[in-house]
């Protein structure tokens, strides 16, 4: 082979070089677009929290020196659905308060709100309402207010909101503070300082957590105090992110279970070993000697009965077929006495649940117009006076908040209209041959609204589709209802979990003259022994969970009556189809 001539070495050097200067600039594209995605992220990669390590339920040192809590809790829920990492650390609450100003921290996970504390720290919306008490020694009085504190020397926690509070209010009181809110119980328990000013729920739990019977809350509570996630002020990016995520766990249920699970009711303390040994020699022995004495005298009675027993099975057997029989027919009568009964009743709580909720539909826009009346006098006044509290709310931000309250409120109140309406053509009885014109989609929407919450609850993927053009049907609109709410349930049932899906569709069916209504569920499916047997009386598949075999029975006749037909497919694993379709007259051939 000939050797490369001069010119080609030097085109692919040329080449060669092109192709790394290319190299070279994707590189640098890449190093810069990760560097702007970074910079575009305002949220740190990992957030330091900070809180007080001695404010049980809210937040504190377990026996392992682990934080927990409400607000441990809380935080580390919004955490992990924002996708945020986080480093919990629990110490004196002023110096966690230091802490945030000077920026060692990225937010308090727990902080009451006041306009002072606000000029120098962002706050989240309150996630919870903190009740503050006055404390003091047992043999007191009972029913102390904020003047019986006047010359008093009163302990609170440094830095903490009541301090705060005493001094706005001027209460005259000798405030003490000390750094923790054990250190305030303690210093009352043993006999230093007057009274102490707290949040009740800490106070109370922390008396039983440190035996401290000598002391109680007394009188009522004495503020309210709006309970906050809290950034350093300017740090928008964090607490929007915070902001976010306490929004999904309110929506999704979750913050309700933590706030059960820390806020609930304080429980009295159990029983001691010693107590229960006692109260077992006291009661339980005697029990356990009568019953060894019962045992004793049953097993000669079981003996005796056993023998008599034997003769008498036979003839039981007998009669329990007849019975059985005779039971079955009993039980249709019972529930639809029992339909007829829940419609009388339902036609009862419908009258007595739409008479205040007139009230309410009536008055509501009078109070809506007496607000918009008295909102240039309120909006003069905050001007000239500044902010002040409107409904336990300042009044900035109740301004903006109760309109949409009372507009919440009223549709609320029309939904419960619509619904107790629905619920009364449900339950309506008709005679027997007694018939109008019916739209089906109509029937097939009162039914939805009936169903709404179990819909809501059985699956996440319902799809409607309500066909265009369908024909008028002759027959009850209440029967036919019926029916469509029974395979509703049905399919409702028939899922497994909520990641699986029911479709609802009605359509015209020109080329048979048929108004269809489909019902398709991805439940369990059904046996194919099982289909020919749905629509018989007391056949159930469902008979554990309280079945009684007669919806299918009971919507087959109601659908055999108005002239359709009523009819199932099915694929064991996969899901069921119920089918209704009526057959609807040609005009044109019609007398």
């Amino acid at each position: 082979m000939p050797p490369t001539s001069t010119p080609q070495r030097q085109n692919r050097r040329n080449r060669q070089l092109h192709l790394l200067l290319l190299a070279a600039a994707l590189s640098l594209c890449t190093v810069i677009c990760a560097q702007a995605a970074r910079a575009a992220d305002p949220a740190p990669s990992l957030v330091i929290v900070g809180g007080d390590r001695s404010y049980p339920p809210y937040e504190f040192l377990d026996k392992d020196d682990r934080p927990s809590g409400y607000n441990v809790e809380l935080t580390r829920a919004v955490a992990r659905v924002m996708g945020l990492k986080v480093d919990i650390r629990l110490g004196a609450w002023s110096q966690r308060r230091q802490d945030l100003v000077r920026g060692d921290v990225d937010l308090l996970e727990g902080m009451s709100y006041s306009d002072e504390r606000a000029k120098s720290v962002d706050f989240s919306p309150p996630h919870t309402i903190v009740h503050h008490s006055i404390f003091a020694r047992k043999g007191g009085n009972r029913h102390p207010t904020l003047a019986d504190l006047r010359g008093k020397e009163v302990l609170v926690l440094n830095d903490g909101i009541m301090q705060e509070f005493l001094a706005a209010n001027r209460v005259g009181a000798k405030v003490v503070p000390v750094p923790t809110h054990a250190d305030v119980l303690r210093s009352l328990a043993s006999g230093k300082h007057d009274y102490a000013v707290m949040a009740k729920l800490p106070g109370l739990y922390l008396i039983r957590e440190l035996g401290l019977s000598n002391l109680e809350a007394v009188g009522d509570p004495v503020s309210a105090q709006q309970y906050c996630f809290a950034v350093k002020k300017g740090n928008a990016a964090l607490l929007a992110r915070f902001n976010e995520g306490l929004a999904i766990l309110k929506n999704t249920g979750e913050y309700q279970r933590i706030y059960n699970r820390w806020l609930g009711v304080l429980e009295p303390p159990g029983l001691s070993w010693s107590e229960v040994f006692r109260y077992g020699a006291i009661v339980v022995l005697p029990l356990i000697l009568l019953a060894g004495g019962s045992v004793l005298w049953s097993r000669a009675l079981r003996r005796e009965v056993a023998a008599r027993t034997a003769e008498l099975t036979r003839e039981v057997e007998e009669r329990r077929h007849a019975e059985e029989e005779l039971r079955n027919r009993q039980q249709q009568l019972v529930q639809a006495d029992k339909m007829a009964a829940l419609g009388i009743l339902v036609s009862g709580v419908a009258h007595e649940i739409n008479n205040p909720n007139g009230l309410i539909l009536l008055n509501l826009p009078v109070v809506m117009e007496a607000f918009r009346d008295a909102e240039p006098i309120l909006e003069e006044y905050y001007e000239k006076n500044g902010d002040f509290e409107f409904g336990g709310l300042s009044y900035r931000r109740m301004r903006e908040a109760l309109p949409k309250l009372m507009q919440q409120m009223q549709e609320g109140s029309r939904r419960v209209k619509l619904i107790v309406e629905d619920l009364k053509d449900f339950a309506r009885q008709q005679e027997p041959g007694q018939t109008a014109e019916l739209d089906l989609n109509e029937t097939v929407q009162a039914a939805l609204r009936l169903l709404a919450n179990l819909i809501e609850k059985s699956t996440e993927h319902f799809i409607v589709s309500l066909g265009d053009g369908i024909p008028k049907l002759n027959g009850s609109a209440q029967r036919i209802e019926q029916v469509v709410v029974n395979l509703l349930v049905n399919a409702c049932q028939a899922l497994p979990s909520p990641d699986r899906g029911i479709e609802l569709a009605t359509w015209f069916d020109q080329e048979h003259r048929q108004v269809v209504l489909e019902v398709r569920d991805q439940g369990t499916g059904i046996a194919p022994e099982h289909l020919a047997h749905l629509t018989d009386p007391f056949f159930t598949t469902k008979r554990e969970s309280g079945g009684t075999g007669l919806g299918l029975s009971v919507s087959s006749g109601i659908v055999k009556e108005h002239g359709g037909e009523l009819s199932f497919s099915s694929v064991p694993g996969a899901g069921t189809t119920a089918r209704l379709t009526f057959t609807v007259a040609d005009k044109e051939s019609a007398p």
